[in-house]
């Protein structure tokens, strides 16, 4: 299944706040669709409730399908609580990192920063979204006239963002540095991560 492409508020009008898709709001209370205010009253199944929190995981993070899925497997083998691992792979996400630190309005963002060569970790430059940062990796806006114009711009508009405390920015130097794995806490999604695990449960 490939990346989602459609209108961002439709989506976020069906699942909730989504700070990574996009930062506009709706204007409309009800679900999208034909049926969207009577559905707004009707009861979820289960299996609704955890395809829903799916969705939320998957729009977030921009992912598809296949790469959410590979990472429910990876968490499974890792130590700890396969929820928390999770949600911990994809914060250490290169291009979510480039969100967090506030130099990118969404992830879609971020992930086009990371795509056209405008970020370097530890010195070199990386243009996979999906690079798996790790403790101590720093971070950096290439040297360059276009790329630091381009994230200052960004910058302007993200000054009330809260940094995350698991990451350090200097906006002088545009270097940053991963200091420690991002506590639950930390993970501003709204979202019961465990049923995202259930949903997976007999493919993982």
């Amino acid at each position: 299944m490939s990346r989602y492409r459609g209108p961002r508020l439709r989506i976020v009008r069906r699942l909730g706040e989504l700070p990574g898709l996009t930062q506009k709001t709706s204007k409309k209370i009800n679900p999208p669709g034909q049926h969207g205010a009577a559905s707004a009253n009707q009861k979820t199944s289960p299996y609704g409730l955890r395809l829903k929190e799916k969705q939320k995981l998957r729009f977030h993070y921009g992912l598809n399908e296949g790469q959410l899925l590979k990472y429910i497997r990876q968490a499974r083998q890792a130590k700890g609580s396969t929820g928390e691992t999770l949600l911990q792979f994809l914060e250490m996400r290169l291009d979510n990192i480039v969100y967090r630190l506030g130099i990118a309005p969404t992830i879609l963002a971020a992930r086009q920063l990371v795509l056209h060569g405008h970020i370097q970790v530890n010195q070199k430059p990386i243009n996979i979204p999906s690079y798996q940062c790790t403790i101590n990796d720093e971070i950096r806006v290439r040297d360059n006239k276009t790329s630091r114009q381009l994230v200052q711009s960004f910058l302007d508009l993200s000054n009330k963002r809260l940094l995350p405390e698991h990451l350090t920015f200097n906006s002088e130097t545009f270097l940053a540095k991963v200091i420690q794995i991002i506590p639950r806490s930390a993970i501003g999604l709204k979202m019961n991560e465990l049923l995202v695990v259930e949903f997976y449960s007999r493919q993982a």
